[in-house]
């Protein structure tokens, strides 16, 4: 079959990969029919490397079932599904008390085991989920982004009514942004400094857009609250700059929840750091997208909003490419070629 895989780093090719079969019982085979590159994806092509030379990369997709184990019934051939591509023990600490996003032993598909860049790939039965109808094979490939960023919200004390601050309007960004409005959050700033991404924001729901390359963001959110702060404010950049800079933006008591990885050092100045003591914020660190009953609210709220039409992802997908110009598309996305919101694609 036709798959992308990374063999090191800026070096994804488009060729040949093993067709995944069935060996157990409990396992599903799905057609991939849409898959979106994540910054993860970026970072691994870009910094890191893969786990596993030749390894096809990806994770984020959905598809039709082609196969499946015996012990397999709540999907059939044919079926449209949704992916859950976190891959839990099940039987370390963190999975017996019921979290499974702190397994020790966690991974992903496109990591240690094949991705979704390829014609086919392989799950367990547990990590596929029936999709309903009223889901298009391109929205429900932002499923897992999407319990990412509502599982960062999950670990906070958002209520309706009230504010919020994204740092960052990339992918996870953009749909806490909207899930935050779906919580019932009265004001959602949004902060970037690409006002194409701003725009996006808009769109998918922010209420104020802020700028901060003349004006500090911290200066323009406290001239807009009354020298308060938000409620909750989530870092989304994965930047080092910003990972300092969000313990200023919460009122005292507020939250601060981690989302973007910075892959560095995060060097903080006092009136930052002090931020956190003085105003007693509570900082949470939210990691992958899965909760108890695995893989969790997360995934049968997003399909929930989703098919409703309350959850409404197409604003942020920007370009539509065949599985064969995934490598082009990668290196123009590091070079900022165009404008990238999220970038889908599609096996030949």
């Amino acid at each position: 079959m036709n798959a992308l895989k990374l063999y090191g780093i800026g070096d994804l090719r488009y060729g040949q990969a093993k067709l995944p079969i069935i060996e157990m019982e409990d396992e599903v085979v799905i057609r991939v029919k849409a898959a979106g590159i994540c910054g993860s994806d970026l970072s691994r092509y870009r910094k890191l490397g893969p786990y596993v030379e030749g390894m096809v990369l990806g994770h984020e997709f959905t598809g039709v079932v082609e196969a499946v184990g015996n012990a397999v019934t709540h999907v059939s051939p044919g079926d449209r599904v949704a992916a859950c591509p976190a891959i839990v023990c099940g039987t370390c600490e963190s999975c017996l008390r019921g979290a499974p996003s702190q397994c020790i032993h966690l991974t992903v598909i496109g990591s240690k085991q094949p991705g979704c860049f390829a014609e086919f790939t392989k799950l367990p039965a547990a990590n596929v989920l029936p999709l309903p109808e009223g889901i298009a094979y391109e929205t429900a490939a932002l499923i897992e982004p999407s319990a990412v960023a509502v599982h960062g919200l999950y670990l906070t004390h958002l209520r309706p009514g009230g504010s919020v601050a994204v740092l960052g309007c990339g992918n996870i960004g953009l749909l806490t942004i909207q899930w935050a409005k779906l919580f019932g959050a009265e004001t959602v700033y949004a902060i970037d400094l690409n006002p194409r991404k701003l725009s996006v924001a808009k769109q998918m729901g922010a209420d104020i857009v802020i700028h901060p390359k003349k004006k500090s963001a911290y200066d323009q959110l406290m001239a807009a609250t009354d020298g308060n702060g938000v409620d909750l404010a989530v870092e989304a950049a994965g930047s080092s700059i910003t990972s300092a800079q969000v313990f200023a933006l919460p009122r005292k008591g507020g939250e601060v929840v981690f989302m973007g990885i910075p892959y560095g050092d995060v060097p903080i100045e006092r009136f930052y750091f002090e931020k956190i003591v003085r105003n007693e914020l509570k900082v949470y660190g939210s990691w992958n997208a899965v909760s108890a009953p695995f893989p969790g609210k997360e995934w049968t709220t997003t399909l929930h909003m989703m098919s409703t039409g309350q959850l409404d992802v197409t604003p942020m997908i920007t370009h539509r490419l065949p599985l064969s110009e995934g490598p082009k598309a990668f290196e123009d996305m590091i070079n900022q070629k165009d404008f990238f919101g999220k970038v889908l694609l599609y096996p030949e």
